[in-house]
């Protein structure tokens, strides 16, 4: 599968891969910033999402493959990689299968484990949009908020919207193929997996994804990691203290 991405910058690779229903795009203010920095920045689609080929099968095994596969086609040897939430599984996926082809790992605000399904709301009312054949984008977020109170997370969804025919809205995401593997997104890694290069953790200082006692957990996949908390940030770390998150990733990813 040959993923869509933009490259902002040049310099050392860094990769970054979204969560899920988002796509590359969500964090294009901080690849700009980045690339700024001395990186050539790829924001990645991941398959199902944004503008990357649709297919019935998804899960990390795969996402991961599919990152080796992109990787191989731009030529990148070594890379960093950014993931966060699913972002983050699939990139812990990644650095335990192809360990030789990462520099530095940050994962945001997700841990190794199994975390239960919680996106029944969510995928509820984007079913609801994609049957609707809607003609406006406030017609979408009017009946999305049946079903997600908060505007922030409305906004973030909203953001697969486009225009499949000049008036008519469409989601970008394979939405059936998401739902039928919806157990996939909570998976952990596999208990024997492990990756002994420099990791760092960040979590929202206000979320609850990564908690003290997951520490034993990252502790068995991981051999050289830490955990640092950005203060006044919930489970969207680098898009609530953006200027946070981007000082301390850009220490961990500049240290030799």
């Amino acid at each position: 599968m040959k993923l869509h991405s933009k490259i902002k910058g040049k310099g050392k690779p860094l990769v970054i891969l979204h969560g899920f229903l988002g796509m590359g795009d969500n964090w294009k203010t901080l690849a700009n910033a980045y690339a700024k920095e001395g990186f050539e920045v790829h924001l990645v689609d991941q398959r199902n999402h944004g503008r990357s080929p649709h297919d019935p099968a998804f899960s990390y095994e795969l996402m991961a493959e599919d990152l080796k596969n992109y990787l191989e086609d731009k030529h990148l040897e070594k890379v960093s990689i950014i993931g966060h939430s699913m972002g983050g599984k699939v990139a812990m996926r990644f650095a335990t299968l192809y360990p030789e082809s990462l520099n530095r790992l940050i994962i945001v605000d997700i841990a190794p484990k199994y975390y239960p399904q919680h996106h029944q709301q969510i995928l509820e009312g984007l079913t609801q949009i994609a049957k609707a054949k809607l003609t406006s984008r406030s017609d979408a977020d009017e009946l999305l908020a049946k079903y997600i109170s908060l505007k922030a997370i409305r906004q973030f969804l909203l953001k697969n919207l486009y225009w499949k025919t000049p008036d008519e809205l469409n989601l970008r995401i394979n939405l059936q193929a998401l739902k039928n593997n919806i157990e996939e997104v909570g998976k952990g890694l596999p208990q024997n997996s492990k990756y002994g290069g420099e990791t760092l953790f960040l979590k929202g200082g206000n979320s609850d994804y990564i908690q003290d006692k997951d520490e034993k957990g990252i502790t068995s996949h991981f051999e050289n990691f830490e955990i640092k908390a950005i203060k006044n940030s919930g489970h969207w770390v680098h898009a609530e203290e953006r200027e946070d998150f981007l000082q301390v990733s850009l220490e961990f990813l500049k240290t030799n």
